[in-house]
Protein backbone atom coordinates (compact mmCIF):
# COMPACT_ATOMS: atom_id res chain seq x y z
CA UNK A 1 0.00 0.00 0.00
CA UNK A 2 1.00 3.56 -0.34
CA UNK A 3 2.08 4.12 3.27
CA UNK A 4 3.24 8.01 1.98
CA UNK A 5 -0.59 8.84 0.93
CA UNK A 6 -1.68 7.40 3.86
CA UNK A 7 0.52 9.60 6.30
CA UNK A 8 -0.24 12.50 4.29
CA UNK A 9 -3.77 11.54 4.56
CA UNK A 10 -3.71 11.84 8.57
CA UNK A 11 -2.03 15.02 8.00
CA UNK A 12 1.19 13.05 9.73
CA UNK A 13 4.63 15.27 8.77
CA UNK A 14 6.43 11.91 7.92
CA UNK A 15 9.51 12.23 5.63
CA UNK A 16 8.46 10.21 2.19
CA UNK A 17 10.13 6.89 1.95
CA UNK A 18 10.74 6.85 5.74
CA UNK A 19 8.56 4.69 8.10
CA UNK A 20 8.24 5.32 11.84
CA UNK A 21 9.32 2.86 14.12
CA UNK A 22 6.23 0.29 15.48
CA UNK A 23 6.18 1.75 18.87
CA UNK A 24 3.37 3.42 21.21
CA UNK A 25 4.26 6.32 19.76
CA UNK A 26 3.74 5.85 16.58
CA UNK A 27 0.62 4.03 17.37
CA UNK A 28 -1.22 7.05 19.42
CA UNK A 29 0.01 9.61 16.96
CA UNK A 30 -1.94 6.92 14.08
CA UNK A 31 -4.78 6.76 16.24
CA UNK A 32 -5.26 10.30 16.52
CA UNK A 33 -4.43 11.29 13.41
CA UNK A 34 -6.71 9.10 11.37
CA UNK A 35 -10.04 9.90 13.91
CA UNK A 36 -9.52 13.20 13.23
CA UNK A 37 -9.01 13.16 9.52
CA UNK A 38 -11.18 10.12 8.29
CA UNK A 39 -14.63 10.60 9.02
CA UNK A 40 -16.90 7.72 10.05
CA UNK A 41 -19.60 7.38 7.33
CA UNK A 42 -22.27 5.24 5.52
CA UNK A 43 -23.10 7.31 2.31
CA UNK A 44 -22.27 4.35 -0.09
CA UNK A 45 -24.81 2.51 1.82
CA UNK A 46 -26.99 4.79 1.40
CA UNK A 47 -26.50 5.86 -2.74
CA UNK A 48 -26.25 1.89 -3.38
CA UNK A 49 -23.02 1.25 -3.81
CA UNK A 50 -21.90 -1.25 -1.48
CA UNK A 51 -19.26 -1.44 0.06
CA UNK A 52 -16.28 -3.29 -0.93
CA UNK A 53 -13.17 -4.46 1.34
CA UNK A 54 -10.60 -5.27 -1.36
CA UNK A 55 -7.79 -3.69 -0.45
CA UNK A 56 -7.25 -1.55 -3.19
CA UNK A 57 -10.65 -0.49 -3.09
CA UNK A 58 -10.66 0.72 0.98
CA UNK A 59 -7.30 2.83 -0.25
CA UNK A 60 -8.80 4.37 -3.05
CA UNK A 61 -11.65 5.58 -1.15
CA UNK A 62 -10.21 6.37 2.28
CA UNK A 63 -7.18 7.68 1.13
CA UNK A 64 -7.09 9.07 -2.65
CA UNK A 65 -10.69 10.17 -2.75
CA UNK A 66 -11.13 11.29 0.76
CA UNK A 67 -13.66 9.82 1.87
CA UNK A 68 -14.86 8.49 4.96
CA UNK A 69 -16.45 4.88 5.93
CA UNK A 70 -17.19 2.14 8.54
CA UNK A 71 -15.80 0.04 11.02
CA UNK A 72 -14.42 -2.97 8.35
CA UNK A 73 -13.05 -0.04 6.07
CA UNK A 74 -11.42 2.07 8.83
CA UNK A 75 -10.09 -0.68 11.10
CA UNK A 76 -9.25 -3.40 8.50
CA UNK A 77 -6.85 -0.43 6.80
CA UNK A 78 -5.19 0.91 10.04
CA UNK A 79 -4.54 -2.87 10.95
CA UNK A 80 -2.83 -2.95 7.06
CA UNK A 81 -1.08 -0.03 7.87
CA UNK A 82 0.01 -1.79 11.67
CA UNK A 83 1.30 -4.65 9.81
CA UNK A 84 3.37 -2.83 7.47
CA UNK A 85 5.30 -1.08 9.70
CA UNK A 86 5.69 -4.38 11.72
CA UNK A 87 3.61 -4.21 14.65
CA UNK A 88 2.13 -6.99 16.35
CA UNK A 89 -1.58 -6.24 15.57
CA UNK A 90 -4.44 -8.88 14.62
CA UNK A 91 -8.39 -8.23 14.41
CA UNK A 92 -10.75 -8.62 17.19
CA UNK A 93 -14.74 -9.47 16.77
CA UNK A 94 -16.84 -7.40 18.84
CA UNK A 95 -20.45 -6.47 19.43
CA UNK A 96 -21.39 -2.56 19.51
CA UNK A 97 -23.51 -1.65 21.98
CA UNK A 98 -24.06 2.17 21.75
CA UNK A 99 -27.95 2.74 22.92
CA UNK A 100 -28.46 -0.91 23.09
CA UNK A 101 -30.74 -1.76 26.20
CA UNK A 102 -28.47 -4.45 28.48
CA UNK A 103 -30.39 -7.25 27.65
CA UNK A 104 -30.62 -6.90 23.76
CA UNK A 105 -27.79 -8.89 21.90
CA UNK A 106 -26.31 -7.30 18.85
CA UNK A 107 -25.05 -8.62 15.86
CA UNK A 108 -21.41 -9.13 16.30
CA UNK A 109 -20.72 -6.39 13.54
CA UNK A 110 -17.83 -4.70 14.56
CA UNK A 111 -13.84 -5.05 14.25
CA UNK A 112 -11.25 -3.38 16.33
CA UNK A 113 -7.23 -4.27 16.71
CA UNK A 114 -5.27 -5.73 19.39
CA UNK A 115 -1.69 -4.78 19.56
CA UNK A 116 0.91 -6.50 21.58
CA UNK A 117 4.17 -3.83 22.52
CA UNK A 118 6.97 -4.52 25.14
CA UNK A 119 4.54 -7.43 26.63
CA UNK A 120 1.42 -5.10 26.96
CA UNK A 121 -1.78 -5.14 25.04
CA UNK A 122 -3.55 -1.98 23.42
CA UNK A 123 -6.48 -1.92 21.77
CA UNK A 124 -7.36 0.86 18.69
CA UNK A 125 -10.35 1.25 17.00
CA UNK A 126 -10.65 3.88 14.47
CA UNK A 127 -14.23 3.05 13.37
CA UNK A 128 -16.98 2.98 16.11
CA UNK A 129 -18.67 6.22 14.44
CA UNK A 130 -19.02 9.16 17.10
CA UNK A 131 -17.61 7.46 19.82
CA UNK A 132 -14.21 6.51 18.03
CA UNK A 133 -11.41 6.93 20.74
CA UNK A 134 -8.75 9.32 20.02
CA UNK A 135 -6.25 7.82 22.13
CA UNK A 136 -5.11 4.01 22.42
CA UNK A 137 -6.72 1.71 25.39
CA UNK A 138 -4.91 -0.15 27.79
CA UNK A 139 -6.30 -3.61 27.90
CA UNK A 140 -6.02 -3.50 31.87
CA UNK A 141 -9.16 -4.02 33.31
CA UNK A 142 -11.16 -0.82 35.45
CA UNK A 143 -8.60 1.19 35.00
CA UNK A 144 -9.78 5.04 34.21
CA UNK A 145 -8.07 6.42 31.07
CA UNK A 146 -8.30 9.93 29.96
CA UNK A 147 -8.15 10.87 26.31
CA UNK A 148 -8.37 13.78 24.43
CA UNK A 149 -11.75 13.48 24.25
CA UNK A 150 -14.11 11.22 26.67
CA UNK A 151 -12.35 9.16 29.56
CA UNK A 152 -12.70 5.26 28.48
CA UNK A 153 -11.89 2.10 30.79
CA UNK A 154 -12.50 -1.64 29.91
CA UNK A 155 -14.30 -4.17 32.13
CA UNK A 156 -15.28 -7.73 32.74
CA UNK A 157 -18.71 -8.61 32.14
CA UNK A 158 -19.34 -12.26 32.12
CA UNK A 159 -22.44 -13.58 29.73
CA UNK A 160 -25.32 -15.17 31.32
CA UNK A 161 -23.82 -18.17 31.39
CA UNK A 162 -20.41 -16.95 32.84
CA UNK A 163 -18.29 -17.11 30.23
CA UNK A 164 -15.84 -14.47 29.31
CA UNK A 165 -16.53 -11.39 28.36
CA UNK A 166 -15.10 -7.37 28.04
CA UNK A 167 -17.13 -4.45 27.64
CA UNK A 168 -15.56 -1.20 26.63
CA UNK A 169 -17.25 1.91 27.85
CA UNK A 170 -17.08 5.89 28.15
CA UNK A 171 -18.08 8.33 30.26
CA UNK A 172 -20.55 10.51 28.46
CA UNK A 173 -22.77 13.09 29.57
CA UNK A 174 -22.03 16.81 30.68
CA UNK A 175 -19.67 17.34 33.26
CA UNK A 176 -21.83 16.82 36.42
CA UNK A 177 -23.85 14.49 35.29
CA UNK A 178 -21.41 11.47 33.35
CA UNK A 179 -22.35 7.79 33.23
CA UNK A 180 -20.76 4.84 31.80
CA UNK A 181 -22.30 4.10 28.55
CA UNK A 182 -21.29 1.01 26.62
CA UNK A 183 -18.85 1.33 23.87
CA UNK A 184 -18.70 -2.68 22.66
CA UNK A 185 -18.50 -5.75 23.88
CA UNK A 186 -15.97 -8.61 23.36
CA UNK A 187 -14.26 -11.75 23.97
CA UNK A 188 -10.69 -10.97 22.60
CA UNK A 189 -11.75 -13.78 19.93
CA UNK A 190 -10.30 -12.97 16.31
CA UNK A 191 -12.40 -11.93 13.37
CA UNK A 192 -10.76 -13.24 10.46
CA UNK A 193 -11.40 -12.00 6.77
CA UNK A 194 -13.82 -13.80 5.82
CA UNK A 195 -16.05 -13.24 9.10
CA UNK A 196 -15.54 -9.51 8.32
CA UNK A 197 -16.61 -10.34 5.22
CA UNK A 198 -19.80 -11.46 6.09
CA UNK A 199 -20.43 -8.66 8.96
CA UNK A 200 -19.80 -6.05 6.12
CA UNK A 201 -22.51 -7.90 3.78
CA UNK A 202 -24.72 -7.62 6.74
CA UNK A 203 -23.51 -4.53 7.90
CA UNK A 204 -24.38 -3.16 4.33
CA UNK A 205 -26.73 -5.00 2.61
CA UNK A 206 -29.66 -6.41 5.40
CA UNK A 207 -33.01 -4.51 5.27
CA UNK A 208 -32.58 -4.39 8.99
CA UNK A 209 -29.21 -3.17 9.06
CA UNK A 210 -29.47 -0.08 10.71
CA UNK A 211 -26.89 1.80 8.66
CA UNK A 212 -29.39 1.33 5.51
CA UNK A 213 -31.77 3.10 7.58
CA UNK A 214 -30.35 6.36 8.83
CA UNK A 215 -27.51 8.57 7.35
CA UNK A 216 -24.37 8.60 9.94
CA UNK A 217 -21.22 10.58 9.82
CA UNK A 218 -19.06 11.54 12.41
CA UNK A 219 -15.41 12.49 13.08
CA UNK A 220 -13.41 13.56 16.24
CA UNK A 221 -12.56 17.51 16.09
CA UNK A 222 -10.38 19.98 18.35
CA UNK A 223 -10.17 20.28 22.08
CA UNK A 224 -12.49 17.23 22.71
CA UNK A 225 -15.53 18.40 20.87
CA UNK A 226 -17.03 15.63 18.53
CA UNK A 227 -18.94 16.19 15.14
CA UNK A 228 -22.13 13.98 14.32
CA UNK A 229 -24.41 14.11 11.52
CA UNK A 230 -27.05 11.95 12.36
CA UNK A 231 -29.96 12.41 9.09
CA UNK A 232 -30.55 15.69 8.71
CA UNK A 233 -29.31 16.98 11.93
CA UNK A 234 -25.52 18.38 12.61
CA UNK A 235 -24.33 18.05 16.50
CA UNK A 236 -21.67 19.59 17.59
CA UNK A 237 -20.71 18.86 21.15
CA UNK A 238 -17.77 20.38 22.98
CA UNK A 239 -15.31 19.24 25.29
CA UNK A 240 -17.42 18.80 28.12
CA UNK A 241 -20.35 16.94 26.78
CA UNK A 242 -22.50 19.43 26.05
CA UNK A 243 -24.35 19.57 22.47
CA UNK A 244 -25.71 22.02 20.12
CA UNK A 245 -27.93 20.63 17.37
CA UNK A 246 -28.81 22.60 13.25
CA UNK A 247 -31.03 21.08 11.73
CA UNK A 248 -30.47 20.61 7.55
CA UNK A 249 -33.04 21.67 5.45
CA UNK A 250 -32.22 20.89 1.77
CA UNK A 251 -29.90 18.25 -0.18
CA UNK A 252 -28.30 21.23 -1.11
CA UNK A 253 -27.85 21.99 2.28
CA UNK A 254 -26.33 18.58 3.36
CA UNK A 255 -23.41 18.21 0.69
CA UNK A 256 -22.81 21.73 2.46
CA UNK A 257 -22.34 20.42 5.15
CA UNK A 258 -20.63 17.12 4.54
CA UNK A 259 -18.12 19.10 2.57
CA UNK A 260 -17.36 21.71 5.17
CA UNK A 261 -17.56 20.32 8.42
CA UNK A 262 -16.35 16.68 7.44
CA UNK A 263 -14.06 17.29 3.81
CA UNK A 264 -16.44 15.05 1.97
CA UNK A 265 -17.57 16.10 -1.78
CA UNK A 266 -19.96 14.95 -3.76
CA UNK A 267 -21.03 16.46 -7.43
CA UNK A 268 -23.85 18.76 -7.08
CA UNK A 269 -27.39 16.94 -7.49
CA UNK A 270 -26.25 14.25 -5.55
CA UNK A 271 -28.79 13.46 -3.01
CA UNK A 272 -29.93 11.73 -0.06
CA UNK A 273 -33.49 10.84 0.54
CA UNK A 274 -34.10 12.35 3.69
CA UNK A 275 -38.08 12.49 4.97
CA UNK A 276 -38.55 15.80 7.17
CA UNK A 277 -38.84 14.13 9.79
CA UNK A 278 -35.30 13.33 9.23
CA UNK A 279 -35.90 8.98 8.30
CA UNK A 280 -34.44 8.02 5.39
CA UNK A 281 -36.77 7.34 2.91
CA UNK A 282 -37.38 3.70 0.78
CA UNK A 283 -35.44 1.69 3.80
Amino acid sequence: MDLDAYFRRIHHPQTPGTRPPPTLATLQMMVNGHVHTIPFENLDVLLGRGVSLDPDAVDQKLIHDRRGGYCFEQNTLMLRVLLALGFDARPISARVRIGRPADYTPARTHVFIRVEIRGQTWFADVGVGGLSPTSILRFNLDEEQLTPHETRRVIRAPDANGLPRYMHQALLGPVGGQTWDDVCEFTLEEMPAIDREVGNWYTSAHPQSHFRNRLIVARAGPDGSRLTLLNNELTIRDGTGVGATTPIRSPEALLEVLAREFGIAFPPGTTFPLAPSGAIVGA
